[in-house]
């Protein structure tokens, strides 16, 4: 099996309180994997092993490994920069920059050092609209601010931003908690689109959608990974009893 993402005996410390527990995971690439469990079972703290996210937290500690590709993440030397470029994060709600929609879509190419020419700048900002389905909505509106835009409208440039400078997983945290059923629905459309190409991780609390739209799928249950398997095993043959009586809501 191909793999993108592999956690070895990843254990994760807030201080004394430890928040992961020996978790062992494959991610395949070009697939949408969800993470599900309670609230306050790990799952967030989960996702943002994968970009290194959870070191800007004072007290936190880390052990075990990640690999992407094969290379450890967590080697001495990583550049925390070109490995958020690589596995880039959505979050639960939209957080676009106080900036033109162009401009949010510039941001990340500044920041990573990737220049364009002012040619090469509006084919990538037409390419990253286009991947998200917004190009037509706002080709006429590139200089307008992305605050002026709908909730759904404003997760899907978040997310056309980590288009644009070429990551290769996108990490996405409860990315439709705070939108309306049908802006959900379109959401969860546009990631079954873009796993043609990018490997996606998804954290959700609605198992509805872990079941919709996920090729794999992992409990989470008090910092461990209960089960990991094909979201239809999860859903309908688990193997842990846990795994059952969460799925089948009777608890969490």
């Amino acid at each position: 099996m191909d793999v993108k993402i592999e956690s070895s005996d990843l254990d994760l410390f807030y201080g004394r309180f430890q928040a992961l527990k020996k978790v062992n995971m494959r991610i395949r690439p070009r697939s949408i994997t969800a993470i599900i469990g309670p609230s306050g079972c790990g799952k967030s703290t989960l996702l943002r092993c994968f970009n290194r996210l959870n070191e800007l937290i004072p007290g936190v500690r880390i052990r075990g490994r990640i690999l992407l590709d094969g290379q450890d993440i967590y080697r001495p030397g990583t550049d925390l920069t070109q490995l958020r470029k690589r596995v880039g994060m959505v979050f639960q709600r939209p957080n676009p920059f106080p900036l033109s929609v162009k401009d949010n879509l510039a941001y990340g190419l500044r920041v990573h050092g990737m220049k364009r020419g002012r040619g090469e700048l509006e084919a990538v900002v037409e390419g990253s609209l286009r991947a998200t389905a917004l190009w037509q909505d706002l080709k006429d509106k590139l200089d307008m601010s992305a605050l002026h835009l709908s909730p759904e409208q404003q997760q899907r440039l978040c997310i056309s931003r980590l288009v644009a400078v070429e990551p290769e997983v996108l990490l996405m945290d409860e990315p439709c908690s705070a939108l309306d059923p049908i802006a959900t629905g379109h959401i969860e459309e546009l990631m079954r689109a873009l796993a043609e190409k990018y490997t996606i991780v998804i954290v959700t609390h609605n198992m509805q959608q872990a079941a919709r739209v996920s090729h794999e799928t992992g409990l989470m249950h008090l910092g461990e990974l209960v089960e990991f398997a094909l979201t239809e095993q999860i859903f309908t043959r688990p193997r842990e009893k846990r795994t059952e009586d969460y799925v089948t809501g009777r608890y969490g």
